[in-house]
């Protein structure tokens, strides 16, 4: 809309002071032409904006006026114009209008608190992404933001860990959850039967179908990965959200149902040469607070080597699984004794798994391509 365009002219002048007639076109996404006939509806409302030609020209806002003050402090300003969720905005489909609504503010702001704003903004970098993580694609978050807010309940394929297709699910969004750089969707789902496998998160109870009447007994809240939806339709029915939901408090009861549904305490031998790398690899997968010293042994995988042993209660049985496979002879998993048989189960696999490829230097998979 012109009005809108008028707006953002106007602010980036209040912001710039002089900008290039080519500069504001495409910054406003327009024809230059379309800039000078804006220009001029400013000038007729009385707004002190001209023309100046020659070289450092440009189109010109009269030093000194402002419009409406917004009397944030550096303070505000930095919170308000550095934390604002750009990477977020751009997932869920609002990047455009982030970056509008911060050029608006912008112009609003008195100089000294813009200026702190962009000095912070100078000296840091907020990265989302995790360690040696790959970053979540959500090309369908856009569709489920608008299905939450419209409350509409929707149909979704989920293609869940362990499953060779992925399942058609029909669920009741409660909202959108971003942690740790990566999207969930806390959602309620009609069950019409008995529970099942314990869910992503943690929750026992397996959400199923509803029955062949379409009514269910109860429901089923569970968080659903964003990145693992691969299909969302929205429904022309209204969802089903308590009018009393409180989105915080609900995910807060999902994380700690997920992080106290597996725990496992484990002792470790650790090989003195790597005893660092294995205290800071704990240091993401323990819980906080549960690595500790257990004095030295002199045996190690089954040879002597001097080590530690090191006792930590892990976040799920698989992580410490991945820890010791990956460390090979530097680590002994001493304790519980029914993980160490599933670490020899899960190695002989691995073992068996890759021996024939290992007996035959050049051999290829069949599905990897040779370039």
């Amino acid at each position: 809309m012109r009005a809108d365009r008028l707006l953002q002219l106007l602010h980036l002048l209040q912001r710039h002071g002089r900008l290039p007639a080519r500069r504001l076109a495409e910054l406003l996404e327009c024809s230059e032409r379309t800039v000078l006939r804006d220009m001029e509806a400013l000038s007729a409302a009385g707004v002190p904006v001209y023309l100046q030609r020659g070289r450092g020209g440009g189109c010109v806002l009269m030093e000194g006026y402002r419009t409406d003050l917004s009397g944030l402090t550096t303070g505000e300003a930095q919170a308000l114009l550095t934390w604002n969720g750009r990477d977020a905005a751009r997932e869920l489909g609002l990047g455009a209008e982030l970056g509008t609504a911060l050029t608006k503010l912008a112009a609003t702001v008195p100089a000294p608190a813009l200026a702190g704003a962009e000095a912070l903004s100078a000296v840091l970098v907020v990265d989302r992404r995790r360690w040696f993580s790959a970053v979540d694609e959500v090309p369908v978050l856009p569709v489920l933001r608008e299905a939450a807010v419209a409350g509409r309940r929707v149909r979704v394929r989920y293609a869940t860990p362990g499953d060779e297709r992925p399942r058609t699910r029909v669920l009741d969004p409660y909202g959108l959850v971003e942690s740790g750089g990566r999207w969930y969707l806390l959602a309620a789902q009609p069950i019409a039967g008995a529970a099942g496998e314990a869910g992503e998160t943690g929750e026992t109870g397996e959400t199923g179908e509803t029955g062949e009447t379409g009514e269910a007994r109860e429901t089923q809240v569970r968080s659903f990965r964003v990145s693992r939806v691969e299909e969302v339709e929205v429904l022309d029915e209204p969802a089903d959200r308590p009018a009393d939901l409180d989105l915080a408090a609900e995910w807060e009861a999902t994380r700690r149902r997920f992080e106290s549904g597996d725990d496992q305490r484990v002792l470790l031998a650790v090989a003195t040469d790597v005893e660092q790398d294995v205290r800071r690899l704990l240091g993401f997968q323990a819980l906080p607070g549960t690595v500790r010293g257990r004095g030295r042994t002199e045996h190690v995988g089954g040879r002597p080597q001097p080590g530690v042993l090191l006792e930590a209660v892990v976040r799920h049985r698989r992580q410490a699984l991945a820890l010791v496979l990956g460390l090979g002879g530097d680590v002994e998993l001493l304790e519980p004794v029914a993980l160490r048989e599933a670490l020899v189960r899960t190695g002989t696999a691995a073992l068996a798994a890759h021996a024939e490829v290992s007996s035959h230097a050049h051999a290829v998979h069949p599905d990897v391509r040779q370039g």
